[in-house]
């Protein structure tokens, strides 16, 4: 039996601090337990929620120390402070798309094993491959 190595990453003082980043809060639909998601567009793959804003904002809090050092760790920058909301166009936050039967199994299958729901584990699978994306 193999057992794994874990490597501790010191929390370090991040070039900018937390409120320089825009962050986005959205409330998670009931059926996918509540709460609210607190994410980063300057900082990939940066994201945590909460059962209500502040608490959100909290998690967030933690969420941006831990990428911040984790990235740092890797021998990566930190991208500066650059989004802004009046950019953007405005979003519903709903996205629809179709699927072949086999990948939507497959999905379905993985959100089963993991103990959350499709829409969950869909948004965390895009998180991350937008988080490798801008690496």
């Amino acid at each position: 039996m193999t057992t794994a190595t874990i490597k501790k990453i010191k929390t370090v003082k991040p070039p900018y601090p937390f409120e320089a980043y825009s962050h986005i809060i959205s409330q998670l639909p009931k059926e996918d337990g509540g709460g609210f998601l607190i994410t980063f567009p300057d900082l990939p793959g940066c994201m945590s929620d909460g059962k209500d804003e502040a608490d959100t904002v909290a998690n967030g809090r933690d969420a941006f120390a831990t990428w911040v050092s984790a990235r740092l760790d890797s021998g990566k920058i930190i991208p500066e402070p650059y989004y802004r909301p009046d950019t953007v166009p405005e979003v519903s936050g709903k996205f629809v798309t179709r699927l072949p039967k086999s990948v939507h199994a497959k999905l379905a299958e993985r959100a089963k094993a993991e103990g959350v729901s499709l829409n969950t584990l869909v948004l965390a699978l895009v998180a991350e491959g937008l988080g490798r994306r801008a690496a």
